[in-house]
């Protein structure tokens, strides 16, 4: 494991809990970077461990159904602070036997007891991340964003690749702006796929690649727009809107054109290698705010 020499604050240890893809790896090197002695929780099933482990001074692989296991670990190395990094598969909490094979710890019944079980709080993704950061928050520990030790990963505004936006492109990424915000103040999804101003998909609980993929088997003509936007209420200490390159292969492989993110609130992991992708395979990937969107639609 890497070590950065002795530490004499219980400041420079610091909690990372990590699940899918890029994010979590870049945000270890970050930290990394600035110091700290970076604790991992890798949670199971999501997290690259192989990735993750030679960049933490600690790591262990923990079910997500086991937050009091976490939390434990977490004090015993002295952490105060954490953050969260990565995509969790939601879609798994409704598979068959999902409870029985998860075998969720008390911590985890206790905090999800009125989502999962009771039923009388929702299951949104801000209604159960806003849960483990009050039980975190009751045992001492405090969440905070991944992006105040990053904050290079969030998309500045402009475009990214691509040629000059058509007329029609502009006017989609309007209205697909103003779908995608609205499913997002809903709780429900953050990205909206649109042709000729027609919605195609909007993304639910299994994900932005899963909601352009079926835009692809929708419109196999292809040439769609995708815009995906943070929520209005977006708490920036998780489920921040997230891109990267496996984004811009599945917006390849089905014929997708340009893709719309929000500026200063979309995390794009290795730029340098989305944009010299989008730039081969001919896609259009540009930033924008609120009233740059409806800028567009003007212009169109």
């Amino acid at each position: 494991m890497f070590h950065h020499g002795p530490r004499t604050t219980d400041e420079m240890n610091f909690g990372l809990v990590a699940a899918w893809g890029r994010y979590p790896i870049v945000v270890a090197e970050a930290l990394r970077r600035q110091g700290y002695r970076v604790i991992c929780v890798g949670v199971r099933d999501h997290a690259d461990a192989a990735a993750l482990r030679p960049l933490c001074d600690e790591y262990r692989d923990i079910s997500w159904a086991r937050l009091g296991e976490a939390i434990r670990y977490f004090r015993r190395h002295g952490v105060r602070r954490a953050t969260l990094a990565g995509k969790f598969h939601k879609v798994r909490m409704f598979r068959r036997f999902a409870g029985f094979t998860l075998i969720p710890d008390w911590t985890t019944l206790k905090t999800f007891y009125a989502h999962l079980i009771a039923r009388t709080k929702d299951r949104r993704d801000d209604t159960l991340l806003s849960a483990i950061v009050n039980a975190c928050a009751e045992r001492g520990i405090t969440l905070v964003p991944a992006t105040d030790f990053a904050p290079e990963l969030l998309v500045k505004l402009g475009q990214l690749s691509g040629g000059k936006l058509t007329a029609a492109e502009r006017q989609d990424i309007d209205f697909g702006w103003r779908i995608a915000k609205e499913l997002g103040r809903l709780d429900i999804g953050q990205c909206a796929v649109v042709k000729g101003r027609a919605i195609l998909a909007v993304e639910a609980v299994e994900g932005t690649d899963e909601c352009i993929r079926r835009a692809g088997q929708l419109c196999p003509t292809g040439g769609f727009t995708v815009v995906k936007v943070a929520k209005p209420q977006q708490d920036m200490r998780f489920d921040v809107p997230t891109i990267g390159l496996g984004t811009l292969e599945t917006l390849a492989a089905v014929g997708g054109r340009v893709l719309a993110v929000e500026a200063g609130k979309t995390i794009i992991v290795d730029e340098p290698e989305v944009v010299a992708f989008a730039q081969r395979h001919k896609i259009t990937v540009v930033a924008v705010t609120d009233g740059a969107a409806a800028e567009l639609r003007d212009a169109a």
